[in-house]
């Protein structure tokens, strides 16, 4: 689960599941009216209003299991053969589960409100194979910058070792982010590095300016009111919320060598016993009526269906934020192999031990 993600169930009440119990669903007969959901707990297909409305409108029945990491999630559909019938996927996990055999070519013909999908999104690599897609994009958001009001807007992430920023930057305690953006800056694929020791050197350069490494939306709120920063890598999502909800001074700027993104997908594993009440599903997500309301009820990442974006006011912040046109430079996270994770892990503590030091 993407950092980003994870603060969002926070910040929108949900608790951390209790897991006990949960090894293995259990549910009732399996019945032509059922479609069994795995997610994260309150992450918008287990709403309460949302489910009630899908079940008045078709008769299925909906039920909804959790996962607590993605490593769990991709467990639980290998060891539950036709339990689940719609899983949330992130995309950068959609080749592992594939190589499993775990998740069933998606037909959009069958998936309600699918014409409007952002094509950029829809025919991702991430998850798509041979021309057959194992996942419906279904919501997205970007790692970039966020410049206090009254600052220069900057245009690359140059900005963030700028001699103007001396004691004025934050930065995000997450080694993926951070050696994500070195990569850009030093011409390498954010996702595959060859060289690590230019990227290191970029981000220990940064020294003189780094006043704030935050690890929760909560702590980058309290700091920025605080003034402890005026320049920070932030999240997309967040900066609406800080913005809406706490009257921050700030704007979201995404810089010419582009966002780090995620996207999560809704697939349908293979071994589902109820696939067309999984395309059912699937299709109410993505729904604009449910997104309008999920956005501005509880709160959500960007729609991957430009219909459901459209359906926002014209000057909402969400909709501004995640104007499409930054897909054009935004790349997603791929799959990160355990020792690449590891190295880029030893990189960020090194660079982080030369800041204090």
């Amino acid at each position: 689960m993407h950092s980003s993600r994870r603060e969002f169930l926070t910040i929108m009440g949900v608790g951390a599941l209790a897991a006990s119990g949960l090894g293995t669903l259990v549910r009732p007969a399996r019945a032509a009216g059922t479609v069994t959901v795995l997610n994260w707990q309150g992450y918008g297909t287990d709403e309460k209003w949302a489910i009630e409305a899908f079940t008045k409108k078709t008769g299925i029945e909906v039920i909804n299991d959790y996962y607590n990491a993605e490593s769990e999630m991709l467990t639980k559909i290998r060891t539950n053969p036709g339990t689940y019938d719609v899983v949330v996927v992130n995309s950068a996990r959609t080749q592992q589960a594939l190589a499993e055999d775990l998740l069933e070519a998606v037909d959009f013909s069958t998936i309600p409100n699918a014409d409007g999908l952002l094509a950029k999104l829809k025919d991702h690599p991430n998850f798509t194979v041979d021309g057959k897609h194992y996942g419906v994009p279904w919501v997205w958001g970007m790692n970039a910058l966020a410049i206090r009001d009254g600052k220069p807007k900057p245009d690359s992430y140059a900005a963030l070792a700028d001699a103007a920023y001396k004691g004025k930057v934050g930065l995000f305690d997450d080694a993926v982010t951070a050696v994500a953006i070195g990569a850009l800056m030093t011409g390498q694929n954010m996702n595959d590095p060859k060289d690590l020791k230019p990227i290191g050197d970029w981000l220990k350069a940064l020294k003189p300016n780094v006043k704030t490494i935050w690890t929760s939306e909560d702590q980058w709120n309290k700091a920025f009111s605080a003034n402890e920063f005026d320049l920070s890598v932030y999240w997309s999502g967040a900066s609406v919320r800080s913005q809406r909800n706490f009257k921050l001074p700030l704007e979201f700027v995404v810089p010419k060598e582009g966002a780090v993104g995620w996207l999560d997908t809704l697939a349908i594993p293979a071994s589902s016993e109820n696939k067309e009440n999984a395309a059912a599903f699937i299709g109410y997500m993505i729904d604009p009526e449910f997104y309008f309301e999920w956005a501005t009820k509880v709160g959500a990442p960007a729609s991957a269906n430009a219909a459901a974006m459209d359906k926002l006011p014209a000057d909402d912040l969400n909709r501004k934020v995640h104007d499409p046109k930054y897909l054009d430079s935004m790349t997603l996270m791929a799959p990160l192999p355990d020792d690449r994770r590891e190295a880029f892990n030893n990189l960020w503590q090194e660079v982080k031990a030369s800041y204090a030091g």
